[in-house]
C-alpha cells in the first residue's frame, strides 16, 4: 500500500483510467461485434449503416490513445472490406 500523498493519487488516477480504458474498449468491441454479424447475416444495410458509428469509436479511442491509431486504421479497413465484398456478391 501507498504511503506518499503522490503515489495514493496516482493509484487513484490509474483506477480511474483503467475504468475509463475498459469501458471503451468494451464498446469498441461490442460494435465490431454487431457490425461482424450483420456481415454474416447478409444484412449490407445495416451494416453499412452502422459502419460510420464503429469507425467514429474507433478513431476518437485511438486519438485518446487507447488503441493505437493504426490498430484503429486496421480495423476499420477490414471492416469496410468485409462489407464492400458482402455488397459485391449479391
Amino acid at each position: 500500500m501507498a504511503h506518499h500523498k503522490d503515489a495514493i493519487k496516482r493509484i487513484r488516477t490509474s483506477a480511474e483510467a483503467r475504468t475509463r480504458n475498459r469501458a471503451g474498449r468494451s464498446r469498441m468491441r461490442t460494435q465490431i461485434r454487431s457490425i461482424r454479424e450483420q456481415i454474416e447475416s447478409n444484412d449490407a444495410a445495416a451494416a453499412t449503416a452502422s459502419l460510420p458509428a464503429t469507425m467514429s469509436e474507433l478513431q476518437k479511442l485511438a486519438q485518446k490513445g487507447i488503441i493505437h491509431k493504426k490498430n484503429a486504421a486496421r480495423r476499420i479497413s477490414r471492416l469496410a472490406k468485409a462489407i464492400k465484398a458482402m455488397e459485391a456478391k449479391k
